[in-house]
C-alpha cells in the first residue's frame, strides 16, 4: 500500500502490494482509492494518468457528480451511484437508529451492515465494474473517500484473497488524511446533538470494518457468496480476481 500525493486529493492510496492469504500480492496499480478525483488540479491529473490510471469507478450520487463532473481525459468513468438516490427520510431514521450506538466502531459496524444488504445490487454493480475494466490501473473514489471507497475496495480485496486484517488496516489509514476537512464539518454542526453524529462519521476503526467483513461472511459463507446472491457470475468473479493480484 503506497499513499499518493495527486494534487487537489489529500486521500489516495495505492492498495498494490498488500498482501494475499496464499502468500500473493495486489498488484501495483491495479486498484487505487481516492476521495473525489474531480478536485484535481491539472498536475494530479497528469499524475493520475502517468500512474496508468485508464479506468475511473465514481460511486457518488447523481446529485455529487453533476455539481461536480469529472474532466475530459481519456480515461473511462462509470458511474455507480453506491447509495442510490438521497433519501432524506431513510437518512433521518437510519440515524435516529444509529444514535444508540456505544462507541464509534459500533456505529460504523451497524451502518456499514444496513448499507451493504439496504443497497447490495449497487455494490454488485461496483465490482461488476471492476470486473469489465479495460486493462490498466482503476481508481475507486466517492466524496471524502472512506465510506463508500472503503466499503468497495475491502470487497474486491476480500474477493482477492487479503486478510481481514489487512483491509481494517487500509480502511483505517483515511482517517489521518481527511480529518482536518471533517473536523471543520464538525465544527459548522449547530447542535451538540449534531456534532457527535458528525463526529461519529469521521470515524474509521479497523476492527469495525474486520467486524463487518467477518459478519457478512457469516451470513453468506464468503464475500463471493454475497456477490453472487446480488447476481454477479462467477466469470465476474474470476476477472476481478485475476486483475487485482500479481
Amino acid at each position: 500500500m503506497t499513499v499518493l500525493e495527486w494534487e487537489g486529493c489529500v486521500n489516495v492510496r495505492d492498495l498494490g502490494g498488500l498482501p494475499t492469504e496464499d502468500g500473493r500480492a495486489i498488484a501495483p496499480a491495479a486498484l487505487i482509492r481516492a476521495d473525489a478525483v474531480s478536485g484535481l488540479s491539472s498536475i494530479g491529473w497528469q499524475a493520475l494518468v502517468a500512474h496508468g490510471v485508464r479506468t475511473i469507478v465514481d460511486l457518488r450520487f447523481h446529485e455529487e457528480r453533476e455539481a461536480d463532473p469529472p474532466r475530459d481525459l481519456d480515461v473511462a468513468v462509470e458511474h455507480v451511484p453506491l447509495f442510490g438516490e438521497p433519501d432524506p427520510e431513510y437518512a433521518a431514521e437510519l440515524q435516529g437508529r444509529l444514535a444508540a450506538a456505544r462507541d464509534g466502531r459500533a456505529y460504523v459496524r451497524a451502518a456499514y451492515g444496513e448499507f451493504l444488504e439496504r443497497f447490495r445490487d449497487n455494490f454488485a454493480a461496483a465490482i461488476r465494474a471492476l470486473a469489465d475494466a479495460e486493462p490498466g490501473g482503476i481508481v475507486v473514489h466517492c466524496f471524502a473517500g472512506k465510506d463508500r471507497t472503503g466499503l468497495v475496495t475491502a470487497l474486491a480485496l476480500r474477493l482477492a484473497g487479503v486478510s481481514h486484517e489487512a483491509i481494517g488496516a487500509d480502511y483505517t489509514a483515511s482517517e489521518g488524511p481527511w480529518g482536518p476537512r471533517h473536523e471543520e464539518w464538525v465544527a459548522e454542526a449547530e447542535e451538540s446533538v449534531e456534532r457527535e453524529m458528525r463526529r461519529r462519521q469521521g470515524l474509521a476503526p479497523a476492527g469495525a470494518m474486520v467486524d463487518v467483513l467477518r459478519e457478512l461472511e457469516q451470513r453468506h459463507g464468503s464475500v463471493a457468496g454475497y456477490l453472487r446472491s446480488a447476481g454477479l457470475a462467477e466469470d465476474e468473479l474470476e476477472r476481478v480476481r485475476a486483475r487485482l493480484v500479481a
